[in-house]
């Protein structure tokens, strides 16, 4: 009896860990999401990592703030498309003076060929962004490379140090 009690709690951990969807701000994941924010009343979204040596290799659906021209890129067809305007400012941006560590979280799978420090691995779920209503005038100190999702416009807002800009 207290293997079989064993096995069923280490089968719940695994289709729990191999599902993968997590949950930030809130207790269950709505839809098909990998990772999902929580919505009520959200001002902050996610910052993305402010490199000054752009990363190699860069799979496609990478998001990056580059701090030497303190602009916003993704990672398409294999170029870096920017998302800013490149009136961006990236004086706020406080480095990181420890090397850094182990090769990132990998979420959804056991591993990747992508480089990142959270790489979402799935051929089924999707990220959600943290969704602020109108992130220009709730987000109060907005970090540079911060994304979300404007609720009000219906638009991906990034930040770029400077402005916000809008994806439809």
């Amino acid at each position: 009896m207290k293997n079989n009690t064993l096995l069923i709690i280490f089968l719940a951990a695994f289709f729990n860990i191999t599902k993968a969807q997590v949950a930030i701000g809130k207790s269950t994941v709505e839809g098909s999401s990998i990772l999902d924010f929580n919505e009520t009343n959200n001002t902050r979204g996610i910052i993305l990592p402010a490199v000054t040596t752009v990363p190699s290799p860069l799979s496609d659906g990478t998001l990056y703030f580059n701090r030497p021209d303190a602009i916003v890129y993704m990672r398409q067809n294999g170029a870096s498309v920017p998302m800013t305007e490149g009136n961006g400012n990236a004086t706020g941006v406080i480095g990181n003076p420890s090397p850094e560590a182990g090769s990132g979280v990998i979420m959804g799978a056991a591993t990747s060929s992508a480089n990142g420090v959270l790489i979402l691995e799935s051929s089924n779920l999707s990220l959600t962004l943290p969704k602020v209503d109108r992130p220009h005038l709730n987000i109060k100190s907005p970090y540079p490379g911060t994304i979300c999702y404007d609720t009000s416009s219906n638009t991906i807002a990034v930040f770029d140090g400077a402005y916000w800009n809008f994806w439809k």
